[in-house]
């Protein structure tokens, strides 16, 4: 437990000194240890110094513990949030006022709310256990979680059901879909709105990780028809991190055309093997007319572009798509195809198999079918062992 305003080194004093004055703890060492202020401080200037050194190390003990910068900050900020809200310093938080501010003018969706409450019941964890001492010595305050065993959130599972569209809708959709790409005013970003569509269908890449996808990421020798590197979602807030997803032939022939006919007619080189693969048609005016590389095209600008497409040429119970959609429509039609589930959570690049059964809620699978398959499979196997 470090002090943010003493650095000492320990000062013994007493026991077998002949020469000391008796006093009341006689045969008791007095100890000046690093903990202990050496000028009492318990001005409002000093705790909102200790406050701001307390969120300090706070960020660089879960940099240490490996978190990626963009989690960080994301650690800190409803701690931040609350206490300018009420004008008040963490220690002086209740429960009450956290309760007051996340069911009042903090309230937001469920998750959102439980994630932030998270987050302060973690700082608090640390402060008590690195700040609690010397807060109480010099403040005369005791640091307690304002989250307790009542307001305490519990994850209920309160996420909606996706049920995508069925594979013939899928079909019909991408087919009107490159049939319109034709009388696009801007041919090239069309294009590349449609292939960014089909490919996160196919591949069930999230929009994130497809944006950063550049053309030195594109295998198209490795497996069967070629594969290309994206830096997939973090678990645990590590951060990004790579992995393979698979093009099939489908999606090689898609690729294929999109870099050899479309690439090019953004305004960068398409060579360059850091260009993104789905560039942005909003070029900086800093890098001058013909940038030597586009900046890569942000997931918003896809979301929107999907959900225009969808509402013109999606027909079904299903009329609005946005990107994680086709990624849960890509597990459901592979399983229902026959795709095994450890080779569909392969796919979406998941870690455990329960995340994977989540997006399969709606597989209309056959147990019957499956069980009459695996026993004609045993009895092929044991006829040509015999």
């Amino acid at each position: 437990m470090g002090d943010s305003e003493t650095r000492r080194f320990t000062l013994l004093s007493g026991g077998d000194t002949p020469d000391l004055p008796e006093g009341p703890d006689e045969g008791l060492a007095d100890v000046l240890t690093l903990q202990r202020p050496s000028v009492p401080s318990s001005s409002r200037e000093a705790e909102r110094d200790l406050y701001q050194d307390s969120l300090a190390e706070y960020c660089w003990a879960r940099d240490v513990a490996g978190l990626a910068a963009t989690t960080l900050n994301q650690l800190v900020q409803p701690v931040i949030e609350i206490c300018t809200f009420y004008d008040v310093l963490p220690w002086e938080l209740t429960s009450r006022m956290l309760d007051q501010y996340f069911a009042g003018p903090g309230k937001r969706g469920r998750q959102t709310v439980r994630k932030k409450i998270t987050n302060i019941d973690h700082y608090f964890a640390f402060l008590e256990q690195r700040y609690a001492g010397e807060i109480r010595r010099r403040f005369a305050a005791i640091v307690e979680s304002p989250v307790d065993a009542f307001n305490r959130p519990r994850h209920r599972g309160d996420f909606g059901l996706r049920i995508p569209p069925s594979r013939q809708q899928m079909e019909a959709f991408f087919a009107a879909w490159r049939h319109s790409l034709a009388a696009a005013r801007k041919y090239p970003v069309a294009v590349r709105n449609y292939v960014m569509a089909k490919i996160t269908y196919i591949s069930g890449v999230r929009a994130c990780e497809l944006c950063r996808v550049r053309m030195g990421d594109l295998h198209w020798d490795n497996g069967q028809w070629g594969r290309f590197l994206v830096r997939g979602k973090g678990a645990r807030g590590s951060g990004p991190r790579e992995r393979e997803a698979f093009m099939f032939a489908e999606g090689r022939e898609l690729l294929w055309w999109y870099v050899e006919e479309v690439r090019g007619l953004f305004c960068d080189d398409p060579l360059d093997p850091y260009a993104p693969l789905f560039p942005s048609e909003r070029l900086p005016a800093a890098l001058g007319a013909v940038p030597a590389v586009a900046p890569e095209m942000h997931p918003d600008t896809f979301r929107r572009a999907l959900r225009a497409a969808s509402q013109a040429h999606l027909t079904g119970t299903v009329t609005v798509l946005f990107p994680h959609l086709l990624r849960h429509a890509c597990a459901t039609h592979n399983y229902e195809a026959g795709m095994p589930l450890w080779d569909v959570q392969v796919l979406l690049g998941h870690q455990w198999p329960t995340t994977t059964i989540g997006y399969l809620a709606s597989a209309k699978a056959d147990p019957e079918r499956t069980c009459l398959e695996s026993s004609r499979r045993a009895v092929r196997r044991l006829t040509e062992e015999t």
